[in-house]
């Protein structure tokens, strides 16, 4: 993570691009990236979007990078370590969605009984 971090703050500052890159405008265009993402699955059926086609998958490979690539950026500035911060995530989720009571649910953690 830290070399991809490092690699991305290069290419922005090659640019001169930081002075952009405040923590609201990089939550803005990771939102427009995720609306991107969505783009390519809206109006498949969940067969079609398990079997993607090559170019439809290359296309949504590039759309997940521009969105890490917001994320990693995002992290930095507000310093952030994504990866502790979804491992954090995980604990605790694992209390609000025990295996017994969600196993193959899809309710929300305050419906479930």
């Amino acid at each position: 993570m830290k070399e991809l971090r490092d690699t991305i703050k290069d290419f922005n500052n090659e640019r001169d691009w930081h002075q952009f890159h405040s923590p609201k405008n990089l939550a803005m265009a990771l939102m427009v990236e995720t609306a991107e993402l969505l783009e390519h699955f809206q109006w498949l059926t969940q067969e079609q979007s398990r079997n993607l086609d090559p170019a439809k998958k290359e296309k949504i490979s590039e759309e997940i990078g521009d969105i890490l690539i917001y994320l990693v950026n995002l992290a930095d500035k507000l310093d952030i370590d994504p990866l502790q911060a979804a491992q954090n995530k995980v604990k605790k989720n694992r209390k609000k969605y025990p295996v017994d009571k969600s196993r193959g649910k899809s309710l929300k953690y305050d419906e479930l009984a």
